[in-house]
């Protein structure tokens, strides 16, 4: 039990530092706007896969190249982190880019749609019952 605790506690911490360093320290111009949404850590504490988005379009090749120039910096996040949080060992960091958040906003998108078409159908219907019953009363 203290063990999930501990790794919760490493990676939010990992997730904060990661965040801030990603924003100010890397200076790669392949690198855009990335948000940290997440990281989980090994039980043993050896990797921590972070999580990201990506800001504006989610170009597969834009992801690609982000995620890459993350890896690259990799080595440097990890030492910076190292300075800046007391563990022992810093995990290795795995970069992978967080689906969800584009998942939801197509769903969202999917759900606000079919809620559009109920209420055109659902106002067409009551169109023709008016016009049908102004026909009967002729």
């Amino acid at each position: 039990m203290r063990e999930f605790q501990r790794t919760d506690r490493v990676a939010d911490q990992l997730q904060k530092e990661l965040a801030v360093l990603i924003q100010r320290e890397v200076k790669d111009p392949r690198l855009g706007m990335v948000t940290v949404s997440g990281v989980t850590v090994s039980r043993d504490l050896g990797y921590a896969d972070v999580y990201v988005t990506l800001l504006g379009e989610q170009d597969p090749e834009r992801v690609k190249e982000n995620l890459y120039a993350l890896k690259r910096a990799g080595g440097f996040l990890r030492s910076q982190v190292a300075r800046r949080v007391k563990l022992r060992h810093v995990p290795e960091l795995r970069f992978h880019y967080d689906e969800s958040i584009v998942r939801g906003q197509h769903l969202s998108s999917l759900i606000d749609e079919a809620v559009q078409s109920d209420r055109e159908r659902s106002a067409a219907g009551e169109n023709e019952d008016e016009s049908g019953g102004d026909e009967e009363r002729s």
